[in-house]
């Protein structure tokens, strides 16, 4: 606990934590917070749907660990009974539901990340989960909480309004979700709530209810949501623009690589502590240094330890068109190989699949009309193409590679 800096004048900590903040309500309520001398109760609910991350949650988990390092309490919520409402911001239709125990076995695994980032000694982290106060909540005590906000007001939502002009099904239970989020805050007597730029509204209705409940409001805090390798969405897993967290330091190095041009200065400001006069000195220089200057920072950060000149010189060899070393290695059983042709084949898109590089045969084949599949180096075009038994048995198998980094080489068993 040393290195919590307890005294850190309240100027400079309100400039540490505006980085990269688009919404802050409000700065005077943060700065009279802080100038209190006492530890803050800073909140981040996550709703987890998803079992596993990426570097688009650790943009708020990174402002956690700022509050942190300023010697305040975060406290990470786990909405593992809201989950099974399904957060209805940014969305078009209903959200189909989770079970309790769905939500409770992604929770374990988004913990798990959370520790990449996050320090975990209780002084400065609080872990909970709504379901301890919404689950016991009797229908008389849902009717109280309702009764504390209006139709008008939770129709002032942009995706709600737009959804209801447009003939689009709402259900009543989402309407009830920024109130549910709000209430969170109301039992946690939170003191900032961080959340992603799509979740102001919500936030904001916390605010809201602390005060209608008699506490001191919130300070919300919004962040924008990382853009994608794609440029253009938000980063999401089922996008598939996405770097994920727990990626090799080799495979997030090259992601980074990746990372659109114009996306710089925004990947640097969230995603790395830089200066803001060497970020600028970075951009204004060449793409592909700002590129390796950022994609070190951001494996040394998550990866401590790791050997950054091996990840960059994998990185070059791929680029260049070589396979690395040391790719995984996948036996595929000779009972998969169709034997009604003497040799004994296998489709490719079956094997793409047994090397786990895509979930089903469909997918790969699209994979492979996309272009986007080597074999032995060589672009493979073929969607209906096979692979001979000789190939998988000759020099060590066969290997092929999904996009710039993703390799296997596969042989046959027995």
């Amino acid at each position: 606990m040393s290195d919590i800096r307890w005294t850190v004048p309240v100027d400079e900590q309100i400039e540490i934590l505006k980085r990269g903040v688009v919404d802050l309500v409000s700065e005077d309520d943060l700065r009279r917070k802080l100038g209190k001398g006492q530890p803050l109760r800073v909140k981040l609910g996550a709703d987890p749907t998803r079992p596993d991350l990426h570097l688009g949650h650790a943009v708020p988990l990174r402002k956690l660990r700022q509050f942190q390092d300023l010697g305040h309490k975060v406290i990470m919520l786990i909405g593992d009974f809201t989950a099974m409402i399904g957060d209805p911001s940014g969305k078009s239709k209903t959200r189909p539901p989770l079970t309790l125990e769905q939500t409770r076995e992604n929770a374990r695994s988004y913990l798990e990340q959370c520790r990449l980032i996050l320090r975990q000694e209780p002084e400065v982290l609080e872990i909970r989960y709504n379901g301890e106060w919404l689950e016991p909540m009797g229908y008389a005590d849902v009717i109280r909480l309702a009764s504390r906000y209006t139709v008008a007001r939770i129709m002032e939502r942009d995706d709600f309004r737009k959804r209801f002009e447009g003939g689009v099904p709402i259900a009543v239970h989402e309407l009830l979700y920024p109130l549910t989020q709000g209430y969170d805050s109301v039992a946690l007597e939170a003191d900032v709530e961080l959340g992603g730029t799509d979740q102001l509204f919500n936030n904001l209705v916390g605010r809201a209810l602390q005060r209608d409940y008699g506490q001191e409001p919130q300070v919300v805090m919004t962040l924008p949501l990382l853009v994608g390798l794609d440029g253009t969405e938000k980063m999401s897993k089922s996008l598939d623009n996405y770097i994920g967290l727990t990626d090799a330091p080799h495979a997030m190095f090259a992601g980074l690589m990746k990372v659109p041009d114009p996306l710089l200065d925004n990947y640097f400001t969230l995603l790395t502590d830089l200066p803001r006069a060497r970020i600028e000195e970075l951009l204004a220089g060449h793409p592909v240094a700002a590129h390796r200057e950022l994609a070190r920072e951001v494996v040394a950060a998550l990866h401590p330890g790791a050997d950054l000149d091996a990840a960059e010189e994998r990185f070059r060899s791929v680029a260049r068109g070589g396979i690395p070393e040391n790719i995984p290695t996948v036996t595929v059983p000779a009972a998969e190989l169709d034997n009604s042709m003497d040799t004994g084949r296998i489709s490719m898109a079956k094997l793409v699949v047994l090397a786990g590089l895509e979930p089903s045969n469909g997918a790969a084949r699209k994979l492979i009309q996309n272009r986007g599949l080597k074999l032995g180096g060589e672009t493979y075009t073929d969607p209906q193409g096979s692979v001979s038994r000789d190939e998988l048995t000759r020099d060590g198998g066969v290997v092929i590679q999904k996009g710039k980094d993703r390799f296997a080489r596969v042989v046959l068993g027995g």
